[in-house]
């Protein structure tokens, strides 16, 4: 994995015959209240070197899209102007950046059905963010956020029960636990293994050295916990990276055994 240009809101990386860009839709800020304990209670106060802004958790979302030069696949799509937070909704100009024609776009991933992962198919102006989008992949549980405003993907839908190939070199790997749908994208090739997740992890800060440490908003906190560790040991072997929506931006990194927990190492420079 190496970094061939970096930006205010992209990084793009050469994986082998793959190229993955990274990019920023923005940050969210969250209460430390969301996170539990191991036993399921809050913190009463967060360990040393958990950064807060203003009180809050800042969380940095994400958005990857990976291309063989022909096809392309775009994992998530940011929050668009759904969720109530400034600073977000900044995938288009990200893609822009970038130099990622949204228009030639014709297969998205959703890792879930929450709005800052999925909101982004709709622009503020109501229209498709995606026009020629073709095939919309989602797991079998979160398909019920298809109403309202994205009521007309429902007819391109690809529901994932189960591993299921994508094309090539993606595959679809349910990890239900976040959501009954919650699913992780494996994208392979001669360079290695590279794990797109969406909220696997929420506060890299902390869930990484106590990968046991679960969220507020999960709906099977035994399943996601367990979703996470397993994630995380796999992602210990050679030539495995991850690419995560909630990991600092760009947030592509590896992971490695350290103590009771595990290591992140990113390789690029924050953004923004």
């Amino acid at each position: 994995m190496r970094l061939i240009s970096t930006g205010r809101l992209h990084a793009a990386f050469e994986f082998g015959e793959l190229r993955v860009v990274a990019l920023r839709d923005g940050h969210i800020d969250m209460p430390p209240t969301r996170l539990r304990h191991e036993d399921g209670c809050g913190f009463d106060a967060l360990p040393d070197g958990v950064p807060l802004v203003g009180g809050n958790l800042r969380l940095a979302v994400n958005a990857f899209h990976v291309t063989d030069g022909t096809r392309s696949l775009l994992v998530d799509t940011g929050g668009s102007d759904v969720w109530p937070e400034p600073g977000m909704g900044l995938l288009p100009e990200a893609l822009a950046e970038a130099g990622v024609d949204r228009a030639g776009i014709t297969d998205v991933a959703i890792t879930h059905h929450h709005e800052d992962h999925v909101g982004g198919l709709v622009a503020p102006d109501g229209t498709e963010t995606f026009p020629g989008l073709e095939r919309l992949w989602i797991g079998a549980g979160d398909t019920g956020v298809l109403t309202g405003r994205l009521a007309p993907f429902r007819d391109r839908v690809v529901p994932v029960t189960g591993r299921v190939a994508v094309n090539d070199w993606a595959t679809a790997l349910p990890a239900p636990g976040h959501t009954p749908g919650h699913t992780v994208y494996e994208i392979g090739g001669t360079a290695g293994r590279l794990l797109v997740w969406g909220d696997t992890v929420h506060v890299p800060t902390l869930q990484f050295g106590r990968p046991g440490v679960t969220w507020e908003y999960d709906a099977d906190r035994p399943r996601a916990r367990a979703a996470r560790l397993a994630l995380l040991e796999r992602l210990t072997a050679p030539d495995h990276y991850v690419a995560g929506a909630h990991l600092d931006s760009p947030g592509v990194a590896r992971v490695a055994r350290a103590a009771d927990g595990y290591a992140l190492e990113y390789l690029a420079p924050p953004l923004g």
